[in-house]
């Protein structure tokens, strides 16, 4: 494995019947980062997990986690690793810090020593006010970041994070984001899967999207942002009566042919110089008397991203 790799696959396969699960996946890791693993429900990604988790045996393939052999060094993959799966695993009725320390006990800590590293981690995710509450106490975020802090007890090189923040509130979801970015920063690598594009674009340094088991698109945020048509121009006319006329300005400037929204009165393109264009498209639209009710410059999202790749991969099979 490459000195600078926390994680690589190469070639996975599992299949459930007649379903491939994983077909061929291959997937570079850089320690030290975030990766997201992004695809609909169904993609793969919680069978890429509990393989490289050693939950599950694939078919074929060969992967390596920390330098270890999933399949031929289980145990001392899992020595290296922590899991957070999509519920939470704490006891509701125990206390915060109780919850760690049984943790702590179940992975062969001493009593003092499991003492210790609950009152270091309720610390280091804000829940230390909280440690001696009953966990169904809890706030949705807060029971996952107690969760998070159960799978740092043996302070792990891969932290494996499957779909972490379903269910949470916005709130929760923020608090959840703000403790994988603190275990980043002192150096854990983590494998996000989510099924939520922000969460990816918010967390991840670089994405790979999955889609009924293989890779479809992969790269940093702006890398895959830019694949679709990089920088686009929006414009929303005050009037119905506008909208042609916009659409025929936008066109003049714009380096595709305008997507126009009839019901949000809004024309959209991708442009090539960004400042250019915003410069062109205001002069032209107050020279021919076009009312604007909003005109900005953005990237394109993720979800445009993910829609495009994944409808692109359905038309070649």
């Amino acid at each position: 494995m490459a000195s600078d790799l926390a994680v690589q696959v190469e070639g996975l396969r599992k299949r459930y019947g007649d379903k491939p699960a994983l077909d061929g996946f291959d997937l570079d890791v850089r320690a030290g980062t975030v990766h997201g693993l992004l695809g609909p429900n169904g993609a793969g990604k919680t069978t890429a997990v509990r393989v490289l988790a050693t939950l599950l045996r694939a078919d074929g393939g060969r992967a390596l986690v920390d330098g270890y052999d999933v399949a031929r060094q289980p145990a001392a993959v899992r020595e290296r690793i922590g899991l957070v799966g999509q519920h939470p695993a704490v006891d509701e009725v125990l206390g915060g810090r109780d919850n760690l320390v049984m943790f702590g006990r179940l992975f062969h800590l001493g009593k003092r020593e499991a003492g210790r590293r609950a009152d270091h981690l309720l610390e280091r995710f804000g829940l230390g006010d909280a440690g001696g509450k009953p966990v169904k106490r809890y706030s949705g975020g807060m029971r996952r970041r107690l969760d998070l802090a159960a799978s740092l007890i043996l302070r792990p090189a891969v932290l494996f994070l499957d779909e972490p923040t379903t269910g949470l509130d916005p709130r929760g979801r923020n608090e959840v984001w703000a403790a994988v970015r603190a275990l980043v920063s002192d150096g854990t690598t983590v494998l996000l899967t989510t099924q939520y594009l922000d969460e990816a674009d918010q967390l991840a340094s670089r994405i790979t999207v999955l889609d009924n088991g293989r890779i479809v698109a992969g790269g940093t945020p702006d890398e895959l942002k830019s694949r679709i048509g990089g920088d686009r121009i929006d414009v929303i006319v005050r009037t119905d009566a506008d909208l042609t006329a916009a659409a025929a300005v936008v066109k003049e400037i714009a380096a595709a042919e305008p997507e126009i929204d009839p019901d949000g009165r809004r024309i959209s393109a991708p442009v090539r110089d960004r400042v250019a264009a915003l410069t062109e498209a205001v002069r032209t639209l107050d020279a021919r008397g076009i009312a604007v009710e909003d005109i900005a410059l953005r990237r394109p999202t993720l979800d445009e991203v993910f829609l495009r790749m994944t409808e692109a991969a359905d038309e070649r099979e």
